[in-house]
């Protein structure tokens, strides 16, 4: 048997309980430009880098603010990224006017997990073509969590998604035991260490490509929550002027090949 024969829908098992579609939908998150997400006791912090289809066009989006305690970073199909977005935003606006407080994280990833299932299981429907890292704050303290487009979740403590993320993976393992007690400047530091090292030889981190979103909890004495908030352009030329200086310092390492721009 031809392996097509089993990937027309994605209610179909291949003889070897396999469902293509689902794998396709994962093969489009690879394809998407990486994205890094961290969180620690206090904050949680998204980088992503963004890609430009051609030198005319401007650069894709690839954070999003889904509500005053949440954000998520996409690596896969911007269009099913943004149905998935706009999703979250209402669930988050209707848990306010409903309960009069934000919505716990948990909760809100289980919502999107649960729609992005009901796809892989309803004949003429498809798979979201997009994975996101979701950062967020609530009563419990700062979270990260994965989505995968089968509709698995799951909390991480640092992750990264997109083309040649298991770069960004070994840099963030090799770290991990550092991240809880992180400050919020080092979060972001250790985030763009993180998308420096899966980037192609010829690439560097630039104040047009890079993209950081922050959120967490006040540290000062009257201990609240800080809004997600999204850093782009010139807001991040600190940050990247820093990498910069440490890396002449320090050295970084080699890189290889990009796979296919996805998120157009």
């Amino acid at each position: 048997m031809f392996r097509n024969n089993y990937d027309n829908d994605s209610v179909t098992f291949s003889p070897q309980g396999r469902i293509f579609q689902i794998e396709y939908a994962a093969e489009a998150v690879k394809q998407g430009s990486v994205v890094v997400g961290i969180a620690s006791k206090t904050h949680a912090v998204l980088c992503a880098v963004k890609r430009n289809a051609e030198e005319l066009s401007s650069y894709q989006k690839k954070l999003f603010s889904v509500d005053e305690h949440a954000g998520i970073a996409i690596a896969g199909l911007t269009s099913d990224a943004r149905v998935l977005s706009n999703f979250m935003k209402q669930q988050c606006l209707g848990h306010r006017l409903t309960y009069g407080r934000a919505m716990p994280i948990r909760s809100l990833v289980d919502m999107i997990g649960e729609k992005a299932q009901i796809n892989t299981q309803v004949y003429g429907k498809r798979p979201y073509g997009v994975g996101l890292l979701i950062a967020g704050v609530d009563e419990r303290g700062p979270h990260l969590f994965e989505f995968q487009p089968s509709g698995m979740t799951e909390e991480m403590t640092a992750f990264a998604i997109g083309a040649r993320s298991q770069m960004a993976r070994t840099y963030l393992e090799r770290n991990i035991d550092a991240f809880a007690d992180c400050t919020r400047e080092e979060l972001v530091k250790h985030g763009l260490q993180a998308l420096r090292e899966s980037l192609v030889q010829d690439k560097e981190l630039t104040v047009e490509n890079t993209s950081v979103g922050l959120v967490g909890v006040e540290t000062t004495p009257k201990k609240g929550i800080e809004s997600f908030k999204l850093y782009e352009e010139f807001e991040v030329k600190q940050w990247i002027e820093k990498l910069g200086e440490a890396r002449a310092s320090g050295g970084g390492g080699d890189d290889e090949g990009e796979g296919m721009d996805v998120d157009s």
